[in-house]
């Protein structure tokens, strides 16, 4: 009896081929990150760690085009970005950055709305689709009592929120999240991830996050990228890459990683060990 056809695995919507990116200094270039091979897949959530310094937000300008690799290869729904024109750039790709630029006077709303600039011609006001893209989006990130209020007038929280919301209002299939849960509160941190996961897997986007607490990176992800000094140094399931050796060698802290108990994902905590 012939075997049952296997289900061919979702395409990747994000992929990095061996990208190298370098800073210029005053004595020579340094080397931010070295030959990063990664992929995302639809209704993928995949969570980029290391410790400060190891290349996790040049990561995210990089395929952005904030900064230009000066090797390898970043595929946007299987198109060379290279090639492309930075607005179809920005209809693939959306960003929550790490410290935004907030024009205070605008409300949330208008900030929002910004995030449908990649479809619209030059001085053309939003349609009615935009308006509805940007109210779903405030919606999802539990942002749309805070439409009419002026970002200036908003806790860090609350910016974060609606930061999140702008890069889900571009509607694009991949999304990057560069520490979306800093300034949030631990009720936030939870929903903001968890809000990713649904995303990923109702909508079929590609998501990769820079996440700090690995608890919650094992939690919430599908996969773990570990980078340290620019190179990747783990990839896998969080089980396979939140492992106390490893963590202890890459972050210089001995931890203890047990089941959570309701989950059995990985939860990490400090040793109480020397």
């Amino acid at each position: 009896m012939d075997a049952a056809p296997q289900p061919s695995p979702a395409p990747a919507l994000l992929a990095t081929e061996a990208l190298t990116v370098a800073y210029k200094t005053d004595e020579a270039d340094r080397i931010a990150l070295r030959d990063v091979s990664l992929s995302a897949a639809a209704g993928e959530v995949v969570g980029l760690i290391g410790p400060n310094g190891s290349g996790k937000t040049t990561f995210v300008r990089a395929v952005t085009g904030v900064i230009k690799p000066i090797s390898g290869r970043i595929l946007l729904s299987g198109r060379d970005a290279s090639h492309l024109p930075q607005r179809d750039v920005a209809r693939l790709v959306a960003v929550v950055p790490q410290e935004p630029t907030l024009p205070a006077a605008f409300t949330a709303l208008e900030c929002v709305l910004m995030g449908r600039t990649p479809y619209l011609r030059l001085l053309e006001n939003e349609s009615s689709r935009d308006i509805d893209a940007s109210r779903r989006a405030m919606r999802e990130t539990d942002t749309w009592e805070l439409a009419n209020r002026r970002l200036g007038e908003l806790s860090g929280g609350e910016r974060q929120r609606v930061i999140v919301a702008r890069a889900l209002a571009q509607e694009t299939p991949v999304l990057l999240l560069d520490e979306p849960t800093a300034h949030l509160d631990v009720g936030h941190q939870v929903a903001v991830l968890s809000l990713m996961r649904t995303i990923a897997r109702q909508q079929g986007k590609a998501i990769v996050s820079v996440v700090h607490d690995l608890t919650l990176a094992g939690q919430y992800c599908d996969r773990l990228v570990m980078l340290r000094a620019g190179s990747v140094i783990a990839t896998g399931t969080p089980d396979e890459v939140l492992r106390p050796d490893l963590l202890a060698d890459v972050y210089g802290l001995a931890v203890e990683v047990f089941p959570h108990p309701r989950t059995g994902r990985p939860v990490v905590a400090p040793s109480d060990q020397p």
